[in-house]
């Protein structure tokens, strides 16, 4: 996908917090996410593909059996995750890439993986689309991201929000990413929302070649 001013200015900004980001993922971990790094990760088999793997957080969750690859958009980001794979004697191969133009061939992986980023990537549902390319059939696609709120009140307040985090960061606290993986034709195996709805975590499918509706 070309770069426009938009997506260096994007950038930018989390090479900027890179180094910060860590911090203020442990505080969101404990307060919204609770397991759910290791919820996704442990799901995750034969070849994976990490998108927006950031900084490496979810590197100690998966298991010790697959065949791991992730792409980062930002540099800075993106070595602290290679330093974190060295640390944790994680053979990964950590690349720089686009989440909304994924460089590999149509059905690579059997599981693909994306926590917290659709919510940051300009175009999600391109994101998601190249996700499902990529994907084997029969293939997952695993996902955790905060969304807007189920409580009226809750979602008022994040619009108010968004009016500062998406001009800053372009960071959307009102999307729902399950609506474009139902749409690209996957099916959902399992679903859990909880924090008064903020936060969501599903398994889906991407149906076998043989498979036919009915």
């Amino acid at each position: 996908m070309p770069e426009t001013g938009d997506n260096e200015r994007l950038r930018g900004h989390w090479d900027k917090h890179a180094r910060s980001y860590d911090r203020q993922m442990r505080f969101f971990d404990r307060a919204l996410f609770g397991e759910s790094r290791s919820w996704v990760c442990s799901q995750a088999g034969g070849d994976v593909l990490e998108v927006a793997i950031g900084t490496g957080l979810n590197l100690p969750f998966y298991p010790p059996g697959v065949r791991l690859t992730g792409i980062e958009w930002s540099p800075k980001m993106l070595a602290i995750a290679r330093r974190r794979a060295d640390d944790l004697g994680r053979v990964a191969d950590l690349r720089e890439g686009d989440a909304q133009d994924l460089p590999f061939a149509d059905a690579s992986f059997d599981t693909v993986v994306c926590t917290l980023s659709l919510c940051a990537i300009p175009d999600d549902r391109r994101a998601v689309a190249e996700m499902n390319r990529v994907l084997k059939p029969g293939g997952r696609l695993l996902l955790l991201d905060h969304i807007a709120s189920s409580a009226r009140p809750l979602r008022a307040l994040q619009r108010l929000l968004e009016l500062v985090t998406v001009p800053l960061g372009g960071e959307h606290v009102l999307r729902r990413p399950l609506r474009h993986v139902q749409a690209a034709g996957l099916r959902i195996e399992q679903r859990d929302r909880f924090k008064l709805g903020i936060v969501e975590r599903l398994a889906a499918r991407k149906p076998d070649r043989g498979t036919t509706g009915g």
